[in-house]
Parts: structure tokens; sequence; C-alpha cells
């Protein structure tokens, strides 16, 4: 027999949900919000390093080979070399950055004991992975912006926003590409060394090897080729065409079927960490 109180009762000041009812329905946007703001805070308080060491390492890249590759007024595309490869960095450091942010968020819980922080509350999988996918974006966009004020100021680069669509769209894209293959990574990893590995194996390469600093037009056939399998090539291209109004791509009408492209890879690899996190691979066990 038990105690029943005021509470239990449909007159009572409480009334309880049946047991096995969530009390919770819909989208908990109170957890949802807690935790974006949680990561988001994570790397607010070393911005210095999150923010503006990123910004500073892009620009040394750009007087680096802006030096070595665009003396006597070398033009790519019509434009001059550091301007041509400006909007590349940018990109690829919002890239990485967003890689960097959701790829030690589950991982740093592993290795600290604190995966319970995440396995706990009341979210979701698909919460779970919106909040930690949203402020690894906030972190590319901010990177982006600054890595774009020191591209601005520095002599020899113009930043003008010939198609503002395909800035907008190509760099939410290529952020949230590498913040879903970095969250699917903090999952898979069970120390630092995996995540250095995929870092200096994968990301780093691609990066480098997508048309960031030169146009496929120069390579071989055969190369060329593989550059058009590599999805960091479409994503530094249509977000430098946002800027130059040209690409490697082609025209408009080709960068915007590569825009969609990105969509459908980005929902392709959701879908592919949700399954993963609504299983508890190498989160639970």
């Amino acid at each position: 027999m038990t105690e029943s109180t005021d509470a239990d009762k449909p007159g009572g000041r409480f009334q309880f949900a049946p047991r096995g009812q969530p009390v919770i329905t819909g989208i908990n946007r109170v957890g949802l919000q807690a935790l974006y703001m949680k990561e988001v805070r994570r790397f607010l308080k070393v911005q210095t390093q999150t923010i503006w060491a990123p910004a500073f390492t892009t620009l040394l890249f750009l007087v680096i080979f802006a030096v070595a590759l665009g003396r006597e007024g070398r033009m790519v595309l019509g434009v001059p070399f550091a301007t041509f490869v400006a909007p590349g960095l940018i990109v690829m450091a919002m890239m990485q950055n967003a890689f960097a942010n959701s790829s030690f968020s589950l991982l740093g819980g592993k290795i600290q004991g604190t995966i319970i922080d995440y396995l706990m509350p009341p979210l979701s999988p698909g919460e779970v992975m919106a909040g930690i996918l949203g402020a690894a974006v906030t972190r590319a966009v901010l990177v982006g912006l600054a890595v774009s004020l020191a591209m601005a100021l520095w002599p020899g680069v113009t930043l003008a926003a010939v198609h503002p669509w395909a800035i907008v769209w190509f760099g939410l894209m290529g952020a949230l590409m590498l913040a879903i293959v970095g969250l699917m990574t903090s999952i898979w990893a069970e120390k630092f060394d995996h995540n250095a590995a995929i870092t200096n194996f994968v990301i780093a390469p691609l990066s480098l090897l997508s048309g960031t600093f030169y146009t496929i037009e120069n390579l071989h056939g055969v190369f060329q080729t593989i550059s058009r399998f590599n999805p960091f090539f479409y994503v530094i291209s249509g977000f430098r065409y946002g800027f130059l109004g040209a690409s490697d791509i082609g025209d408009g009408g080709h960068v915007a079927i590569a825009g969609l492209g990105l969509a459908a890879v980005n929902g392709v690899l959701m879908a592919g960490v949700y399954m993963l996190l609504r299983s508890g691979w190498k989160l639970k066990s």
C-alpha cells in the first residue's frame, strides 16, 4: 500500500505525470540552450587561443604565400594573388576551428570523466547534436569574422561581397560539415592522439589540397578529377565565388548545384551522427 499525498490527487496543488510518461514534450528548448551556451562559453573563456590566434596564423599563411608566389603582380582568376587566396584562407580557418570545437566536446568528457554531463540531462540525441554543432558553427563564424578583418586590413587584399549568398551559404555549409565530422571523431576517439590523427592525416591534407592556393586548372587531368571528389574543394571554390564572382567550379549555376550537393552531404553526415548518438556507441560503455 502506498502513501498518497495531495500532489497525487486531481484536486491537489501539484499534479505529476503518470510514471513512464515524459514530462518534456517536443523540443527541450531550455536544455538545448543551456548546452549551446555551455559549449560557447567554453571556447570564449580562452578566446585568445580559439578565435584570435587562428586569425593571426591565417594571416601568416597569407603573408608567406603572397611573398613566395605573388611576386611580379601575379594574377589568378583576374585578381591579384593575395586577393585570390584570401577567401580560401578565411573559410579554411572556419572549417578547421569548427572541427576543433566539436571534436573536443565528447572526447574531453570521456577523458575527464564528465561525459555524464552530456548523457544524464533530459536531452534527446538530436538536441545534443544540435547544441554541439551550433556552438562549433558559432566559433567558426567568429573566427571567419576575425580573419576577414585581418585580411581586409592587409595591403594588397581586396574583399568585396560580389555574391553575398555564396559567402553565407558555403561558409555555413563548410563549417557545419567539419563540425559534424568533428563530433563523429569525438564519439569515436578514446584519447587525444586519435583526434590529432584525424586532424593531421585527414583534415589538414584535404584543406591544403583543395585549391586554397591554386586553381585546379594547373593540375594534371588525373589530379583535377581527384580534386573534384574533395568536398573541401567545393566549399573553398564556392566561398571564393562569393568574393570574386569566379571560381574553379564554373558559373553561378554550377556553384548553386555544388551548394545543394554540400547540403545533401551534410544531411547524410548528420543522419549518421544521430544514429551513433542514439545507439550510445563508445559513450555509454
